[in-house]
């Protein structure tokens, strides 16, 4: 148990801190009926002002006022619910602490089959097994030992009693916090169901009862406890310790205790400690815990890396750029925390549901317990399907068909359907670079019909690189990147820096003297070289100093040029060349003199190698419409849909037009997720059902305003999203309505006497808990394809 003192705000006048919030592990608490009893409990406790309790990570954050109360009464109010709370103080006072400590994230693994709760359930078991036996086998031996109110007991009885008193009592414990809490959950019908069985004699039923139904509960502990090992791996992922650089000398501290600007040394297979910047050494390295990249990234000087990511090879010294408790890695595991905690349209369907359900049968079983033996006179026979049965008017029997229906009265395995495929769905995708920000995010990615994808960023890498060099004449593809990038290096605009990076590919660095250098806005550039003045710019510009450029901008139907064409200007391309390029969507600068044209670099943002296959696999998935909106030209836009497949597209959009766009998707198709950047894309992010940004690792605005977010730059992990969340949809509904035909079908089966206590126990509550989590764990199995073009 720990605190954090600042996790709430509220100061007095003399800066004294007014509350604390203590985090706390509660492990056992690990179903909504559970959180329910602990939330009642506290509630009786004067100075708590919030509480925020997580049933699939059992953990309980609780905020108080230290002048009314303290964290052992926190500690108490949790007790007296019946669960313990581990790793805590009992001291008092602890709330007086000033420093700040670690919280409690998740519930530490449980030793579930050596547990004191299983010690008592396998006495009880061996208790039960050998009471059987005297009671079915051994019934020669089966001795009176004693007798109470004149009452035989027998060997196996005493056996039947211990059984009772070993898997029973803690049973009938918890029973009695939940009549305490006044909360009508599954321990308060299993324990009324041992007393009342135990007390008119039914000790072969009372004992099996306690026991199946320990076993039961140990192994939805052991359930639960396997759902929160994903999110245990999540956390573990980021290292405890970092070597610092201090005064020369490499120290190892824990990684809470490095300040930002200091310098870590991460040396090959080590975990990098903290997020920051590479100021030395070059590695690959693997940052698939965080972006879910299949394949190690090159990082040198200036580049970023995450902590938790491996360092694959070299050796790298990095500087700090944020804290470890604000590092990306950090929040990842928070807000995965935060999502489970956000109840989705199904869980508030089940708790609607299980407020009616449980009440109801609980009725059922008390009027089918009462009114048959009342109302039955001599044995009924009645034909139901064709096979014939008998009702007698006894009490045994009826009492223990009403038991039966308590048994079926806990919905346990209904209310738990939800929430542990949530906690699967959403951990896995974090594991796999994809960070869902609440189960109604995920419900929602798997229910569109129409995904809108924004171009640049998205479906292009959002940088700018040159695809073609065509020199004319005499001109080599050196001389025209050298006049080029000459002109160029006093421009600042996104084009400038491409060519510039070509130029530096193609080894081309002796640039001449530039003078008289001049921005001609939306046309291009100017300068003197040697005293003549040379261009570059759109064709635009040229066709301005005099060039006839209108046959190599015309589109033709493939046929020749004509002889003539290469004598004047406007042959000194191919005809249609141009018109060619920017077919293709890319943008082309001339080079050249006022007399003479140099040649044409064509620069494009490039489409993903993801893009097309990503495309063609949402229709796979079933996803009805994929369209493209860019704020690109018409020419771009076309030429880039084309190249990826979508359905549609619309171009020269401006914010508030995309907006518009996925309204009209809305309106004419149903739900829509629209994929962005996160920044730029915010309000049509904001419209559409579901926003996921692109590239959030590092950007904390993207981190914040998308409901979903894609860590790393890859437009595959989009299919996976819609795939996990459309699986994660169908396992919700499997698991809500296989629990409720189940209980159903065993309700329907206890009067005609075709359902067991013991089998109500194994079908109807440990089956179907073990069934519905088993279900929800096949979701971690989905994971990203690798799309690439080939």
């Amino acid at each position: 148990m720990t605190e954090n003192p600042d996790a709430a705000g509220g100061t007095s006048g003399g800066g004294q801190r007014r509350e604390l919030t203590a985090r706390l592990a509660v492990p056992e608490m690990d179903c909504p009926s559970c959180a329910q009893k602990v939330d009642k409990s506290l509630q009786r406790v004067d100075g708590i002002t919030d509480a925020t309790l997580q049933p699939t990570t059992g953990t309980a954050n609780v905020t108080y006022d230290p002048d009314r109360t303290s964290e052992a009464d926190v500690v108490k109010a949790i007790e007296a619910a019946g669960y313990e709370v581990v790793g805590g103080s009992d001291a008092e006072g602890d709330d007086e602490r000033n420093q700040e400590t670690d919280g409690v994230d998740i519930a530490p693994p449980s030793e579930v089959w050596t547990s004191p709760r299983a010690k008592k359930t396998w006495l009880g078991a061996a208790f039960v097994t050998l009471g059987l036996l005297f009671e079915f086998f051994l019934t020669g031996q089966n001795a009176t030992v004693a007798s109470v109110l004149e009452y035989p007991l027998h060997i196996a009885d005493v056996l039947f009693l211990g059984a009772v008193a070993a898997s029973g009592i803690p049973v009938v414990r918890s029973g009695y916090y939940s009549v305490k809490n006044r909360s009508l959950d599954i321990d308060l019908l299993m324990g009324t169901a041992i007393i009342a069985a135990t007390g008119i004699g039914y000790f072969v039923e009372a004992a099996t009862l306690a026991v199946l139904f320990s076993i039961a509960e140990l192994l939805e502990d052991y359930a639960m406890d396997r759902a929160r090992d994903s999110l245990r791996e999540l956390m573990e992922l980021s290292p405890d310790e970092a070597t610092v650089l201090r005064d020369g000398e490499e120290v190892t501290v824990p990684a809470e205790e490095v300040d930002v600007g200091e310098t870590v040394v991460v040396r090959p297979g080590d975990k990098i400690p903290l997020d920051g910047t590479v100021i030395e050494g070059e590695s690959a390295v693997d940052q698939s815990p965080i972006t879910g990249e299949s394949v190690p990234v090159d990082k040198t000087a200036g580049d970023e890396v995450y902590a938790g990511a491996i360092n694959e090879e070299g050796y790298l010294e990095v500087e700090v750029t944020s804290t470890a408790g604000d590092s990306t890695l950090s929040r990842i595991i928070e807000m995965v925390q935060g999502a489970q905690a956000k109840k989705t349209e199904s869980e508030q369907f089940v708790d609607r549901f299980s407020g009616y359900y449980t009440p109801l049968v609980v009725v059922l079983a008390i009027l089918t317990a009462a009114i048959p033996p009342l109302v039955i006179a001599d044995p009924v026979s009645v034909d139901v399907a064709g096979y014939g049965f008998t009702f007698a008017g006894d009490w045994q029997t009826w009492f223990i068909r009403g038991l039966t229906l308590l048994v079926i009265a806990c919905p346990c395995a209904f209310v738990i359907s939800t929430p542990v495929s949530v906690v699967s769905g959403i951990t896995s995708a974090a594991k796999n670079g994809v960070l869902i920000k609440g189960g109604n995010y995920l419900e929602a990615m798997g229910e569109v019909d129409a995904v809108a994808l924004d171009k640049t960023g998205t479906l292009t890498k959002g940088e700018l690189a040159v695809t073609d060099v065509v020199p004319v004449g005499n001109t080599t593809e050196g001389d025209l990147l050298r006049r080029a990038a000459g002109l160029e290096r006093r421009s600042e605009h996104p084009i400038a820096a491409a060519i510039l990076a070509r130029a530096e590919e193609a080894s081309v660095d002796d640039f001449p003297d530039l003078s008289g250098f001049e921005s001609l806005t939306g046309k291009g550039i100017r300068g003197e070289i040697n005293g003549e003045t040379y261009y570059a710019g759109k064709p635009a510009l040229f066709e301005e100093l005099g060039f006839d450029l209108s046959r190599t901008r015309r589109e033709t139907d493939g046929g020749v040029v004509a002889e003539d064409a290469s004598s004047s200007n406007d042959g000194a391309f191919a005809e249609d060349a141009l018109a060619s390029l920017e077919r293709e969507g890319k943008t082309v600068v001339l080079v050249g003199t006022e007399s003479e044209l140099l040649g044409a670099i064509a620069i494009a943002d490039e489409v993903r190698p993801a893009s097309k296959r990503a495309v063609e696999r949402l229709h796979e998935l079933g996803v009805e419409r994929v369209v493209m909106l860019t704020g690109d030209n018409e020419g771009t836009a076309r030429a880039i849909a084309e190249q990826v497949g979508v359905d549609e597209y619309r171009a020269e959009l401006l914010p508030e037009d995309k907006v518009d766009a996925v309204e009209e998707l809305q309106a004419e198709y149903g739900e829509v997720a629209m994929v962005g950047d996160g920044i730029n894309d915010a309000p049509a992010l904001a419209t559409a059902e579901v926003g996921v940004a692109m590239g959030a690792a590092g950007t904390d605005t993207a981190l914040e305003t998308a409901d979903i977010a894609l860590m790393g730059d890859d437009i595959g992990k989009l299919p996976y999203l819609y795939d996990l969340s459309h699986t994660a949809n169908g396992v919700i509904r499997q698991n809500i309505w296989a629990s409720l035909g189940v209980k159903l079908l065993l309700a329907l089966g206890v009067p005609l006497g075709l359902v067991s206590v013991a089998l109500a126990v194994v079908v109807g509550d440990m089956g179907m808990s073990l069934g519905v989590t088993g279900n929800a764990m096949r979701l971690s199995r989905i994971e990203p394809d690798h799309l690439v073009d080939t």
